[in-house]
């Protein structure tokens, strides 16, 4: 069975695909209390977008590899 997640998930991934965000712009986008919502924990966890420190303070969050394979798999850009 597939997860109903999946195409959330890669929405996540193919909008810092496109261009890297802050980390705190993507939690104001994506972060839930929904316990059966987890996009961004199922994200970081399948390793598919990376943190990175940005100079000054905060966090850039980018499409790593595998989530710019996922998306090529799934047929979608980034």
């Amino acid at each position: 069975m597939t997860d109903p997640k999946e195409p959330l998930i890669l929405d996540l991934v193919e909008w810092v695909a496109d261009s890297p965000k802050p980390y705190l712009e993507v939690m104001d986008a994506w972060r839930t209390s929904c316990p059966r919502l987890t996009v961004w924990e199922d994200a970081v966890d399948r390793g598919l977008v990376n943190r990175t420190p940005m100079p000054g303070g905060g966090f850039q969050v980018t499409a790593s590899a595998a989530g710019r394979q996922a998306l090529a798999e799934a047929g979608r850009a980034g």
